[in-house]
């Protein structure tokens, strides 16, 4: 029965999408904790920097140390963790697209519709 093979096939869809969108929120979080890293790390240099307020020669370092953090964590967040975590989205969704557009595909032949009903109802997966 199609509706039966239908719900199966979307059950699957549906348990795989979640799976893989937990894989790719791990890259978006990422990316929220390495911008919280940066922030923790310029506090800690510039503590050092109120430590040493005495000594000039010091200063230099602790703020530098300060400035570094803070690159460090807004660069990886926004330049690696956040786009690949968008990347590895958008594939997911594309992948998941496919396999809907299969199990169409495939009910459409198992309803003994012709070639050209097939591919019009396919061609609305390209339009969305």
């Amino acid at each position: 029965d199609s509706r039966v093979i239908r719900d199966i096939f979307e059950k699957e869809i549906e348990l795989e999408e979640e799976r893989l969108i937990s894989a790719t929120k791990i890259w978006s979080d990422a990316g929220g904790f390495a911008q919280t890293i940066g922030i923790i790390g310029a506090v800690l240099g510039l503590i050092h920097v109120m430590g040493n307020l005495t000594d000039t020669s010091k200063l230099g370092a602790g703020i530098a140390t300060a400035f570094v953090a803070t690159i460090y964590g807004v660069g990886f967040a926004n330049l690696v963790f956040l786009p690949l975590g968008s990347k590895l989205r958008k594939k997911v969704t594309e992948d998941l697209k496919t396999k809907e557009m299969i199990l169409e595909g495939g009910l459409c032949i198992q309803a003994g519709l012709s070639p050209t009903l097939v591919e019009i109802r396919l061609r609305s997966f390209a339009k969305a």
